[in-house]
């Protein structure tokens, strides 16, 4: 008998977890929301990229996800039902609130987290990453914004082309294309010639670098 692969495992424990909230089992659905809010929120976040937003569309989404769980007829999996409507919500609050303009990068939530695990302290090294994720935040959310969102599920939230296409409600194909030219844009916002780090990236942003192709440097090179 072959074993199942974990995705295949949390996808019948979610099934499972449906069935028994469908028959009026809370503690259930609490449980969906306990294994699927993080990854929602995180989400969120990259989307918005306002941490009180990515809390409302969090909250809004495991709502309306509870209202609508007679209908929910199992044809995909829980969390690819729940990731798609934190996509839209998302991408309707970034829409409705338009660019954040006034918000200055270095005072983004996604930066002052990555700068407060990679930095240890270091005020020199905090300015350089800061200006570092920065150029690639700017990058990333001057994307077209289903190219953003490909890239936030492939590469931050770790999805199969598969998922993400299932998600996105398009081919594995677009979703191919979509991460090839966010790629070549990122590449282009990033200026490669000017990226430079004293110390390795955290492992989330070292993967992310990776993942759009840029350059990861060794410490100490000029």
């Amino acid at each position: 008998m072959t074993a199942m692969t974990p995705a295949q495992r949390e996808g019948e424990t979610a099934a499972r977890l449906v069935a028994a909230a469908k028959a009026g089992d809370a503690q259930a659905f609490e449980e969906l929301v306990r294994r699927y809010r993080k990854r929602i929120f995180a989400l969120a976040l990259h989307l918005t990229g306002t941490p009180s937003d990515a809390d409302d569309i969090a909250q809004d989404v495991f709502m309306r996800a509870y209202r609508a769980l007679d209908r929910f007829e199992g044809r995909s999996e829980f969390f690819t039902w729940v990731y798609r409507m934190a996509v839209n919500r998302s991408l309707n609050v970034k829409r409705d609130k338009g660019r954040r303009s006034e918000d200055p990068f270095d005072e983004d939530p996604r930066i002052a987290y990555a700068v407060s695990v990679d930095a240890d302290g270091d005020p020199v090294k905090a300015a350089e990453l800061r200006a570092t994720y920065g150029r690639l935040l700017r990058g990333l959310d001057s994307l077209p914004a289903e190219m953003r969102t490909t890239v936030v599920l492939v590469v931050l939230q770790g999805m199969s082309h598969g998922e993400a296409a299932v998600v996105q409600k398009c081919s594995e194909g677009t979703i191919a294309w979509r991460m090839h030219e966010a790629r070549s844009r990122l590449h282009t916002a990033m200026n490669p010639d000017s990226v430079r780090k004293r110390r390795p990236l955290s492992q989330e942003l070292e993967g992310l670098l990776s993942e759009l192709g840029l350059p990861v440097l060794s410490p100490g090179r000029a």
